[in-house]
């Protein structure tokens, strides 16, 4: 199960991801649960913040897979080393069954970066492909469902302005719907050779 905070207005698709995986003993999901709730809206706070992917783990599971989203590096460090965010693992770390394992991506990196240590990394043409059959048929649908909002206001058939409009619903798509979902279900393909 998986859900996602949408990013801060003004949020743009160049950025760093701190991709962050817990194991939690298995009487500890409701606490859990309300501590991500928790440290979710204190990341929220941090400068640079644009959003949170979670993938919660299958009934029975004690997985977590937890992706925040920073405008860059600097930003997702700043948080990750922050007094807030120390303490409030601190809080949970009892309900951990092993150590936090974080690591920072940046850009599209996290999509294509397997979460088994060890795992390989896709080849680029592989990665290549799966980019360009989610984006071409947004770059398609997307405009067409703007239509009857440009052909209502005028002023938002300026060019660049509804360009840019096109372009930022595409790229908040493939960055917080599509690709996530696409990725993990092609992964067995992906990650072979």
């Amino acid at each position: 199960m998986s859900d996602a905070t949408q990013p801060q207005e003004g949020a743009h698709c160049e950025g760093a991801t701190l991709r962050i995986h817990h194991r939690i003993r298995p009487q500890a999901h409701e606490r859990y649960e309300t501590w991500l709730r928790q440290i979710i809206e204190a990341a929220g706070r941090f400068p640079g913040h644009q959003g949170v992917h979670i993938l919660r783990p299958p009934a029975g599971g004690q997985d977590y897979e937890i992706a925040v989203r920073f405008a860059g590096e600097e930003d997702a460090r700043r948080w990750r080393e922050s007094n807030e965010r120390r303490e409030l693992l601190a809080v949970i770390q009892p309900e951990l069954a092993q150590d936090e394992h974080l690591e920072i991506l940046s850009g599209i990196d996290y999509w294509f970066t397997p979460p088994e240590s060890g795992a390989r990394v896709p080849v680029r043409w592989k990665q290549w492909l799966i980019t360009t059959a989610v984006i071409w048929p947004l770059t398609i649908l997307v405009p067409l469902l703007w239509w009857p909002l440009f052909q209502a206001v005028p002023a938002l058939e300026t060019w660049g302005l509804r360009h840019g409009l096109v372009a930022a619903t595409i790229v908040a798509l493939v960055v917080y719907v599509v690709m996530p979902r696409v990725v993990r279900r092609v992964s067995p393909w992906l990650h072979r050779r």
